[in-house]
């Protein structure tokens, strides 16, 4: 793959296999046992628009050369963003000096030559590059598109934060002194609007968004906005409820926090430090039992695809979870020998995790959840860190709709719901239809058989 100044860079590929293996070669003569290096450049531009008006256009673009050096099991790293052959011999000795002076770490290193992406591995098109050739002007119109829609919706809509719009690429390089060579070119674009609805001490606002790795398949800035406005509506006339403890729907949008509370619970750090209510739990039950994970690499066009993770150690699609036992747990090479256990391929983290139930049926949409929730709160929102990933205590403030009968009654506000994760997770009563991809985690919404409520 060759990307150039066609596609915004101002670096070839092969400008920056050149660059690593320099890198290496000075790594080497310094008296290095081992070494590796990545070289990556990104450039891109913001937009954002409110009222009509423009108000941000943001153009970026950064690169940057890191350097890991090995003295047996003493490690040092260091990083330039100057690709002139002096800075680059200065970063080496300096990650070089820093390593002389560190205390040795039995687990330090590079992986184990057999444990990395081979050239045919690291050689898989993912279809992950789509630069978008936008200009300043183009971008702020497709944002006030977006915005107009919402503003035009309803006149219930009555002001706006406004709509922004972001196009992002980026490439890199990286190899290593046991032969690892790899990169590629990513992009990453987006449309998002923030309408406010209503006046006084009755306003309320909501978002909408679309990103996708090619700017062809994000939604159409008019529909963006009308659900944003739709949202926003829907949550006019807010009240608090009384402190209950009834069942908890979380919407499929905020769903994807809960496998995200999974993946830090087993990942390598956690575990390692004995810092998460899931310490040793492989082939135990975690989950209730008609839930899976899987997790694969490997989906074109998707935000978490990879064919090789930040270690140069091949991805694989795999089953994390099955009937809610845990099967494997995240670790890059590091977090692995502190264990005792191999690496995953997951330096970088998670890639393209989906929940799902198998008990969940087609037709399984939201209206069905919300009968199948029949009466409690159907969350849409969460605020707050308030999780705790040592004892799995589990406190976030949220909003929502208070719904009876199955049927939405009134939209609430400003009440917190709590629980332990371990009871939360064996709780999950169903999984709903209406999947939702939040950037790598795919989920349709989630129904809890009960949680605590605190209100007024």
């Amino acid at each position: 793959m060759t990307t150039s100044s066609a596609h915004g860079f101002s670096h070839t590929s092969e400008q920056f296999q050149q660059i690593v293996d320099d890198v290496l070669a000075m790594a080497r003569a310094v008296g290095a046992s081992d070494a590796g290096a990545e070289v990556s450049e990104g450039c891109g531009l913001s937009v954002s628009v409110r009222k009509g008006e423009l108000e941000n256009v943001e153009r970026n673009r950064d690169k940057s050369v890191g350097v890991s050096v090995y003295l047996g099991q003493r490690r040092g790293n260091a990083s330039t963003s100057d690709f002139s052959q002096a800075a680059l011999k200065q970063t080496v000795q300096a990650a070089y000096d820093i390593a002389r002076f560190t205390a040795e770490d039995p687990a330090a290193g590079l992986p184990d030559a057999e444990e990395l992406a081979t050239p045919e591995q690291t050689r898989r098109d993912l279809d992950l590059f789509f630069p978008w050739d936008v200009d300043a002007q183009a971008a702020a119109q497709l944002a006030r598109r977006a915005e107009d829609a919402a503003l035009s919706l309803d006149k219930r809509i009555t002001n706006s934060e406004g709509a922004s719009v972001s196009a992002q690429q980026s490439h890199f390089w990286s190899g290593n002194s046991r032969g690892f060579r790899g990169g590629y070119a990513s992009s990453r674009h987006s449309l998002s609007v923030s309408p406010i609805a209503g006046k006084g001490r009755d306003m309320q606002r909501d978002y909408w968004y679309t990103s996708e790795r090619c700017a062809l398949d994000m939604a159409a800035p008019e529909i963006v906005g009308r659900y944003a406005a739709e949202r926003a509506m829907a949550r006019l006339k807010s009240r608090k409820i009384d402190t209950c403890e009834v069942p908890v729907l979380f919407e499929s949008t905020v769903a994807a926090g809960l496998l995200g509370a999974y993946v830090q619970a087993t990942s390598g750090g956690s575990l390692y430090r004995k810092a998460t209510f899931l310490h040793d739990c492989l082939g135990k039950q975690v989950l209730a039992a008609h839930l899976d994970i899987d997790e694969n690499p490997h989906i074109a066009r998707a935000k978490g695809s990879a064919p090789f993770d930040d270690e140069g150690v091949p991805t694989r699609a795999r089953r994390v979870v099955d009937a809610g036992v845990t099967q494997g747990y995240f670790l890059s090479c590091y977090s692995a020998r502190k264990l005792g256990m191999k690496t995953t391929g997951h330096a970088g983290g998670s890639q393209n995790l989906r929940l799902t139930s198998r008990l969940t049926q087609p037709g399984d949409h939201l209206e069905e959840m919300l009968r199948k929730l029949h009466r409690g709160l159907f969350v849409t929102e969460l605020m707050g860190q308030g999780v705790n990933y040592v004892t799995g205590d589990y406190s976030r403030g949220a909003a929502g709709f208070w719904v009876e009968n199955g049927r939405i009654a009134f939209p609430v506000h400003e009440v917190t719901i709590a629980s332990q994760l371990d009871q939360m997770f064996k709780q999950i009563v169903a999984v709903g239809a209406d999947a939702y991809a939040f950037g790598a985690k795919t989920v349709g919404s989630v129904l809890i058989e009960r949680m605590k409520v605190a209100g007024s």
